[in-house]
């Protein structure tokens, strides 16, 4: 019997185990639990305001509008990960011949459905920054 392809990937779908050393789906992991991925996934979903909850619809943003507002992070840093944010499908890259040419990105449908997880992790740790800091001061206090 010959396999086809969407067989083929049916099969693996349910083979993908990310316990498992060999599992693809830990590249992918390793990936999007990235701080710079999150934040450019937040950033293109509107969620750039620093108050919790607070957040505007999706848009398309240019690469220097991505950059103001991800504080520290380096060009080669950002243009890795936005290249790797394509690959995977999460966002798509427009060029526009304008002078000088303006470069815009914008979540996909895939990039929406991951955005709204990592808008509640970002949420979530600035929500809990401080208890998170209080129990650091007590552990180190605990330890020296």
């Amino acid at each position: 019997m010959t396999t086809t392809a969407a067989q083929k990937r049916a099969q693996a779908k349910v083979e993908y185990n990310a316990f498992l050393a060999v599992c693809p789906s830990r590249q992918l992991l390793d990936r999007i639990s990235d701080k710079w991925v999150v934040l450019i996934l937040c950033a293109l979903g509107g969620d750039a305001s620093p108050s919790p909850g607070a957040a505007d619809a999706p848009k398309a943003l240019r690469y220097s509008e991505i950059s103001r507002l991800l504080a520290g992070v380096s060009q080669k840093m950002l243009t890795q990960t936005l290249r790797s944010l394509e690959r995977d499908g999460l966002l798509t890259r427009t060029v526009t011949p304008t002078v000088p040419v303006t470069v815009s990105y914008e979540l996909t449908d895939l990039g929406l459905s991951l955005h709204h997880m990592t808008r509640e992790i970002r949420s979530w740790a600035q929500t809990h920054m401080t208890e998170v800091l209080a129990n650091r001061e007590n552990y180190n206090a605990h330890t020296t």
